[in-house]
């Protein structure tokens, strides 16, 4: 594991101990929220990814109700031109397809959650003072308000303080208690989609539900030709023609229908962009009778929300992670080894970060402290025995006691560093 040998007089136990160390896991397999992972965290879902399978259903059946049961006589009607229109819409529901892929499998823009809350030091505009204050007047219960100031665009903005993920939301995040992560600029959990829509995928999801608003007039109105059709050919009404071909019949209600829905959606979505507001943000009545400061103007807005580039995801998920194994490192200067506890250095989990381990030098360096130690002590004493008959035993080093105390191994190490079976 280390890319050297140990040498081979070890002792089984200490091998033990230096060789211990659990399989490397990936930042996804120790993920706190409640996200699926696939391909080994290549994608990642919300938890209700299940959803994605109705929705998807939703879009494929139809079209394949159009290209079986009403392309033929579009075909028939307008020969070459009734093979480009289902050709267009399988096309067009592919690429819808595609769309609601990416935007349910990308990371919506999720802040990396931290280990440990913030120093009150550490908190921008909050002094220690105004920390010790609230902890004061709130019974101790938090030495962190759960708000503070900090200005976007020369106006005073409110940010939160998430108990959950440890950290100052930044301005415009929101904490999804269904994927129990804080994403930056959070728009809304989509259950459709089955995952949270925020700063990484929004223009992905305005970009699928426009394109299903697309397909379905698209069907909708061939549905109304082909019945159309049959009623000039065998000079019939509406009723007759539905009759005739019940799927355009089915088609033009569903459609017309869904297109009230996602219509309706991107119509709203159209607003939030010009704009420049989440849903999140309108629905709670943020900027009602204020002045919304990332509000630059309509083409400034639209160009910054949908053709602006995407930020790079702030987390690793493929990111492997080293747990300590040993847990501790060792002082032999101070003559005692270091509590687990002291302060290690290391990432968060979610930011994809790498604990540290013991490196194979300072290994080798506590077996070489050890052994000086050893051989020290068995010029300045005789030898004696520690079992009755026993010959060539030595004294335990208080190091090595320690290490046994720590890890529990199995080599016959009492509590007061003598071995089991004396008094």
């Amino acid at each position: 594991m280390y890319g050297k040998t140990l040498p081979h007089h070890i002792s089984d136990s200490n091998r033990r101990i230096i060789e211990t160390s659990g399989p490397s896991r990936r930042v996804y397999q120790e993920w706190k929220g409640s996200n699926k992972f696939f391909l080994g965290g290549r994608l990642i879902f919300g938890p209700d990814v299940r959803s994605l399978a109705l929705t998807i259903s939703l879009i494929i059946v139809p079209v394949i109700l159009f290209a079986i049961f009403v392309s033929q006589k579009l075909v028939n009607e307008f020969h070459h031109y009734g093979t480009l229109i289902i050709a267009i819409t399988l096309i067009f529901a592919a690429y819808d397809i595609i769309l609601l892929f990416l935007t349910s499998s990308r990371d919506p823009g999720i802040v990396p959650r931290n280990a440990h809350p913030p120093e009150p030091t550490d908190n921008g505009n909050i002094s220690p003072s105004l920390c010790a204050d609230w902890q004061g007047s709130h019974g101790g219960s938090s030495s962190l308000p759960p708000t503070k100031d900090v200005f976007v665009n020369g106006i005073i903005i409110k940010v939160k303080y998430c108990n959950t993920c440890m950290l100052y939301r930044p301005p415009r995040c929101s904490h999804c208690s269904i994927c129990n992560n804080c994403v930056e600029r959070f728009d809304h959990h989509c259950p459709w989609v089955g995952q949270c829509i925020g700063r990484r995928n929004y223009h992905l999801f305005f970009m699928f539900v426009f394109s299903t608003t697309i397909l379905c007039l698209y069907v909708f109105a061939f549905c109304w030709v082909n019945l159309k059709k049959i009623m000039e050919a065998y000079e019939c009404n509406l009723w007759a023609a539905v009759l005739k071909s019940p799927v355009s019949g089915i088609l033009v209600i569903y459609t017309f229908i869904a297109t009230w829905f996602v219509g309706g959606l991107t119509a709203f979505h159209l607003y939030l962009i010009c704009t420049n507001q989440t849903t999140y943000e309108n629905f709670r009545y943020r900027y009602d009778g204020k002045m919304n400061p990332y509000n630059h103007g309509c083409i400034h807005n639209v160009k910054e929300v949908l053709f602006s580039s995407v930020p790079k995801s702030m987390n690793n998920f493929r990111a492997k992670v080293k747990e300590d194994s040993a847990g501790f490192t060792s002082s032999r200067s101070l003559g005692r080894v270091v509590s687990p506890d002291m302060p290690k250095t290391s990432f968060d989990l979610e930011s994809g970060g790498k604990r540290h381990t013991v490196a194979a030098e300072e290994l080798e360096d506590i077996q070489s402290q050890f052994e000086i130690g050893a051989s020290e002590r068995c010029d300045t004493q005789p030898p004696h025995s520690s079992w009755p008959g026993d010959k060539g035993n030595w004294e335990i080093t208080h190091d090595i006691e320690a290490l046994a105390a720590e890890f529990g191994m199995e080599h016959g190490y009492g509590d007061n560093g003598n071995t089991r079976g004396i008094p």
